[in-house]
């Protein structure tokens, strides 16, 4: 459904072997088209006028293996590794120590942006867990027949997640964050070459979604060499 309603500036294909990959959009007109809800920033807001977009990590910083995860909230690959995946890396590589983990958004659509700044309304310390609960009712959230019932259906996951409708009403109106989130987006994308998600960065090579053991195997490899 969502795939019907992507703007012509951030076309999308979905396709087998657990990835969606897309065209990069151009910068102003992802600006101007792929953002219709939350509004556009003044004429007179440049770059250096945009707010920092936190870093979302886990792990340790110190660590010699970082792992960058480009992920989609509206890619259901994205939700597989989430629930699968994710959850073993981050006991058995996250939680020991042995890893860093940062996790960076893509937006194919306006919902998937919407998305992030729902997750990234409590501060870093929560998105984990407000990322869970988006993941877990991607087909549910998603399946709203209009912005208003799939706005209505993130301001829901909020609320679970602790966050009263004042904040999240703030969050999604936040223009200039929206536009400081899709630039960090496509300055990422690019440096990364960054075409479909979810993508990874493992100490700066490009691998594509992968099954656990395929994960272990890689990342115990760099950490005894």
């Amino acid at each position: 459904m969502l795939t019907k309603m992507i703007p012509a500036a951030l076309a999308v294909v979905a396709v087998a072997g657990g990835a969606w990959w897309f065209t990069r959009p151009d910068p102003q007109a992802a600006a101007t088209t792929a953002l219709p809800a939350v509004g556009a920033a003044s004429a007179d807001t440049g770059a250096a006028d945009l707010p920092k977009v936190p870093e979302i990590t886990l792990g340790n910083p110190d660590a010699s293996v970082t792992v960058i995860e480009y992920a989609s909230f509206t890619c259901p690959h994205c939700a597989n590794f989430h629930l699968g995946p994710f959850q073993q890396i981050k006991e058995n590589f996250i939680e020991t120590g042995q890893i860093q983990f940062i996790t960076r958004e893509v937006f194919f659509d306006r919902y998937g942006l919407w998305a992030a700044m729902v997750a990234r309304c409590g501060g870093t310390e929560s998105y984990h867990g407000i990322a869970g609960l988006i993941y877990e009712t991607q087909q549910e959230w998603t399946s709203g027949q209009t912005e208003a019932a799939i706005a209505e259906n993130l301001r829901r996951i909020g609320r679970q997640a602790g966050l009263n409708n004042d904040e999240i009403n703030a969050c999604l109106g936040d223009r200039d964050m929206a536009l400081a989130l899709t630039a960090t987006y496509q300055a990422n994308a690019e440096a990364d070459d960054i075409r479909a998600t979810p993508t990874f960065m493992i100490n700066g090579q490009q691998f594509s979604n992968m099954p656990y053991s395929e994960f272990e195997a890689v990342l115990t490899d760099l950490l005894e060499n």
